[in-house]
């Protein structure tokens, strides 16, 4: 009793000589409750990733330690019935889209474990979100924006948990496994949306609306000594003024990244030409299937995270963990005006029409030579491949002068349609649920347009790829809209250029996109010859076409400057087969119109 009576006035006297250090403070989240917000790669050491069931103990763990500033849900099923859950964490109160929306805060969605091997990004956002929430990392930024943390996309993928799924990973010590239980690879699927993980995730980003989508990976590649590259869009593409702000989005992370200590870079760190370090590097701008292609074509910021797959588990989680933390710090100073920015483009968007928009882009050759640090290495020829055999010594640093292109510059450009696209009955429901996958607007038509003035597009050549790419058979074609008078039945969809999306409407249903829902393989019935004349009848049909002096003399032409088609029975037939009435008028006919007036 004389002790605690002694400790109580001890206690008093202090309070009345410091009364600062005891003033009251904000309610703490009990010392267990902190632990259990520790993951398994921290308690080892950054040796081992935890499992899934980790993730789903951490997000309620999170919520319970935090209720008014974490909600932890969950916003899609995986096909092997498992949960994906998001972390919505701000010190605003708005803890849903709704909310978020109504009080105009920027939206940062951080999305690790696409390729679940590559698993830095779950450790470093739960890292960085704790030291958020205690004040330790970014302070203040959770007071102005709304963080939408998921630590692992690729679910299932996780679960598929090995020791070598990554051979050209150092750490941890297991992990999971790049593609989904369906064998789909996620960052192929953006715009295709096949894989109901990427379903999930278009519409959390349709709910949400993230002012910026930040992709975590880990390189693959060769050994060299910088640990991270930071690619950002629009800087190469996109809406134009948007381009300016992502070019200071990426320097100002990049910045703060080398204050760390890191060396990044903003192109992907792997070589121009397979193991062959002298070829150097190229900076590209991605097509929409991937992320950082895909963003741009919403007017929002994509940015594409790389740490170095060779340096060991805690320093990739430790640089990703600071990338983080500098997101946080840049969109809690300039998220505010960043997001007047993407309004200014979706208001510019809805007058697209008729402009010219690039559907791809190329790196040009002009190169500069650039010092970039390696290592001592050696190419001899393998007695075992036959080829080219690199080796790197690590003990030996090395500074290598090597060739960087990175001026990207339009490639295939199209003029956007005056009115929009306009898809027949046939093809509606399917089209539809795609542009709804994307929070594209579109209108069903109530009744037939009858005739009307429209572009088709005739393929003059259809190349089916040789075998099937992420489950599809890809088709690549040329041709030119053209004006023409089409019938437009009752159900058809009209998909209008004027809205905000439409870079990604034309991504979509421009039939010379690389990522186009033609390009993709949707419309291959539509290129596939169903009907055919007999030999026999050909060349009776033939004989009568001839005794046309016109037709004779193209026929003529045609054998005389094309070895292929003399050569081909088959061609010389379809030659006369295509003039006759009963020659299919929809073959090769994208199934797609352009209209100039909106419908």
């Amino acid at each position: 009793m004389k002790r605690n009576a002694l400790l109580l006035a001890l206690s008093a006297a202090m309070c009345l000589a410091y009364p600062q250090a005891f003033a009251a403070k904000p309610a703490a989240p009990a010392a267990s409750r902190l632990d259990a917000l520790l993951t398994v790669a921290e308690r080892s050491g950054f040796r081992q990733t935890g499992r899934y069931d980790e993730v789903q103990q951490l997000c309620k763990a999170f919520q319970q330690a935090y209720p008014k500033q974490v909600r932890c849900f969950e916003f899609g099923r995986t096909p092997e019935g498992r949960p994906m859950l998001a972390l919505a964490v701000s010190r605003t109160g708005a803890l849903s889209a709704e909310q978020a929306r109504q009080r105009g805060l920027p939206v940062l969605l951080v999305q690790g474990g696409i390729h679940a091997g590559e698993i830095d990004g779950k450790d470093a956002g739960f890292l960085a979100l704790r030291e958020a929430l205690e004040g330790k990392a970014a302070p203040g930024a959770l007071d102005k924006q709304v963080l939408l943390f998921v630590p692992v996309f690729n679910v299932d993928g996780h679960e598929r948990f090995g020791q070598w799924n990554r051979p050209n990973q150092r750490g941890p010590v297991e992990m999971g496994w790049r593609t989904t239980a369906q064998n789909t690879n996620l960052n192929r699927d953006y715009v295709k949306a096949d894989a109901p993980e990427m379903q999930a995730m278009l519409a959390l980003v349709n709910a949400w609306d993230p002012l910026a989508y930040i992709d975590l990976h880990v390189t693959d590649g060769a050994k060299f000594q910088p640990d991270v590259s930071i690619q950002v869009e629009p800087v190469h593409g996109g809406d134009a003024a948007l381009m300016q702000a992502g070019v200071a989005l990426r320097d100002a992370v990049m910045d703060d990244l080398r204050k760390e200590g890191s060396d990044p870079k903003h192109f992907y760190i792997s070589f121009a030409k397979t193991d062959d370090p002298q070829s150097g590097f190229e900076d590209s701008m991605a097509p929409p299937r991937f992320s950082t292609g895909y963003f741009p074509m919403r007017n929002r910021f994509a940015m594409l995270v790389e740490t170095h797959s060779w340096k060991d588990y805690p320093t990739r989680v430790r640089i990703t963990r600071n990338t983080i933390v500098s997101l946080l710090s840049q969109v809690a100073e300039h998220g505010a005006a960043w997001r007047k920015l993407t309004a200014e483009a979706d208001a510019r968007a809805l007058n697209l029409g008729n402009q010219l928009v690039p559907l791809s882009y190329r790196t040009t050759d002009r190169t500069r030579m650039i010092q970039f640090a390696g290592y001592e290495y050696t190419r001899t020829p393998s007695d075992v491949s036959g080829a080219l055999w690199t080796r790197y010594d690590e003990s030996k640093p090395q500074m290598w002068t090597v060739p960087l292109r990175e001026e990207v510059v339009p490639n295939l450009q199209v003029a956007a349609p005056a009115g929009g696209y306009l898809v027949p009955a046939a093809q509606a429901a399917m089209v539809a649920a795609k542009l709804r996958q994307h929070g594209i607007v579109y209108k069903v038509l109530d009744a037939e347009l009858g005739k009307v003035e429209v572009e088709v597009f005739r393929a003059e050549q259809a190349k089916f790829g040789v075998q099937s790419f992420e489950g599809h058979q890809a088709l690549a074609v040329q041709g030119a809209w053209q004006k023409d008078a089409r019938a437009v039945g009752r159900g058809a969809l009209f998909v209008p250029i004027a809205q905000p999306k439409a870079r990604l409407v034309m991504t979509m249903l421009e039939p010379l996109g690389a990522d186009s829902l033609l390009a993709w393989g949707a419309f291959n019935n539509a290129f596939e010859r169903k009907e055919y004349m007999e030999e026999y009848v050909a060349e009776e049909v033939a004989r009568e076409q001839l005794k046309d002096p016109a037709v004779a003399a193209e026929f003529e032409r045609r054998l005389a400057s094309d070895p292929a088609f003399a050569a081909s029975a088959e061609q010389r037939l379809e030659f006369f087969a295509r003039r006759h009435p009963s020659w299919d008028e929809r073959f090769k006919l994208y199934p797609v119109m352009r209209s100039a007036v909106p419908r």
